[in-house]
């Protein structure tokens, strides 16, 4: 007796055991679940449907509807997937969705995608102020507008909704960034992925390019220290020591945004994916020239490119920059010669030293004599007499033919007033038709 007994309590502490978890189980129903369950009633208002919790609950209509379906669809004992809605609406009811259940194949390709950072494509199907609406499958994913490419900066908000609305329509590639189902978000960026277009064409570029080679492409962007190229689809970048064997000071002095351009590949780094490019590798070295082209104690006129504490860059023919440095540029030890010189001023200088394969070469204002320097300045107000002259000439050429033009215009204004006045004149001699 005692033994049944034992055994007969033990099963009883058993089965409230599995109805205490069962019960636990069920307590961590949360909303945006998704549990499958059984039709138990169906009507024109929609189904009743048994989720195995405390309480039955209900799938409206509408919600059917929204799937273009009708209740007549379900029959009693039917299995069915449904989200949890809502735990207790205002009456206490358990809300229950189908459509949202049918949407899980589509919140399960969301999480493939985002944990494989696979990009995807859809069309923009509407906007709101703070971005883009997206169709994925049978839900609406959403892009902030800081994520949508090419959206000018600084807009106000009705014309930044304004731009966003001229996007619907278009296709879009996203990556998704955020996937939240119990609080329905669905977050994309197209930014984010067109780095990784952006940084697979440029894995790609790489395999392709050899140093030493050279390659056409587009600058795409100017800044301090060098230009960016599009080589396509990935950009390289030309060092602003890279640009001409001249020294440049911005690279604006050399390209800008949009000139095609043919680069030489320097030199490629595929662990940090960059590539670097040269313009003046393409071009003959004027550095080269210099021995052929120049000589110590040759005068030789130059142009101040760049002044410095120490003294001026000057720039010669064929494109090379000499120094003509602080201490040669006055006898006079007390006199500060840099304040007599500016940029783009013209000298005259003499060569004293010369280095080609060092590029360097030096000038000096104090070796030119005072006899060189005044048949110098002779020589320069003489072209610049002769340029004014000429200037003046093609002033008056220009006048003189402004001025016939204009009595051109004014000789056939007058021959056509002649033709309108002859023309009323026959009109009027005309006899007028007789009377029948």
């Amino acid at each position: 007796m005692h033994t049944e007994s034992a055994v007969n309590e033990l099963a009883e502490e058993m089965d409230f055991a599995a109805l205490l978890e069962e019960s636990l189980a069920a307590s961590h129903l949360e909303r945006g679940d998704i549990v499958n369950g059984t039709v138990l009633s169906v009507d024109s208002q929609g189904l009743i449907v048994d989720i195995g919790w405390k309480q039955d609950g209900i799938v409206a209509r509408g919600d059917i509807e929204r799937m273009g379906r009708t209740t007549a669809d379900y029959q009693v004992n039917a299995e069915i997937a449904v989200a949890v809605v809502n735990l207790s609406d205002h009456d206490g009811n358990l809300i229950l969705s189908a459509a949202q259940a049918r949407q899980n194949e589509d919140w399960l390709q969301a999480e493939e995608f985002m944990n494989s950072e696979t990009l995807w494509t859809g069309e923009i199907a509407d906007t709101n102020k703070g971005g883009v609406i997206v169709s994925f499958g049978h839900l609406r994913g959403f892009v902030p507008a800081s994520h949508v490419l090419d959206l000018p900066r600084g807009m106000k908000e009705d014309e930044r909704i304004a731009f966003l609305q001229t996007l619907v329509g278009n296709e879009i590639t996203v990556k998704v960034i955020e996937v939240n189902r119990k609080r329905r978000r669905l977050v994309f960026s197209q930014l984010e992925a067109e780095q990784e277009n952006r940084a697979a064409r440029k894995e790609a570029l790489l395999s392709e390019l050899a140093e030493g080679t050279s390659r056409k492409g587009v600058v795409s962007g100017l800044c301090d220290f060098g230009a960016f190229v599009d080589l396509g689809g990935a950009d390289g970048l030309i060092h602003i020591s890279e640009l001409a064997w001249h020294r440049v000071r911005h690279p604006s002095q050399v390209t800008a945004v949009g000139d095609e351009v043919e680069v030489y590949i320097l030199n490629l780094d595929a662990q940090g994916k960059r590539i670097g490019l040269s313009l003046k590798r393409l071009q003959p070295n004027p550095w080269s020239l210099v021995d052929d082209m120049y000589h110590i104690g040759q005068l030789v006129e130059g142009v101040i490119s760049r002044l410095e504490s120490f003294g001026a860059f000057i720039s010669l023919e064929p494109g090379i920059e000499a120094l003509l440095h602080v201490s040669q540029m006055s006898s006079n030890p007390d006199e500060n010669p840099l304040r007599h010189l500016y940029e783009g001023q013209k000298l005259l200088m003499r060569i004293i030293s010369i280095e080609a394969d060092r590029q360097r070469l030096g000038l000096s204002l104090t070796e030119v004599t005072a006899a060189e320097k005044a048949q110098w300045d002779e020589r320069q107000i003489e072209l610049v007499a002769a340029a004014a002259e000429a200037a003046q000439l093609e002033a008056e050429q220009n006048e003189l033919a402004a001025q016939a033009e204009s009595a051109d215009l004014q000789e056939q204004n007058d021959e056509l007033a002649q033709h309108e006045l002859e023309a009323e004149e026959n009109s009027q001699a005309q006899p007028a038709p007789a009377e029948s």
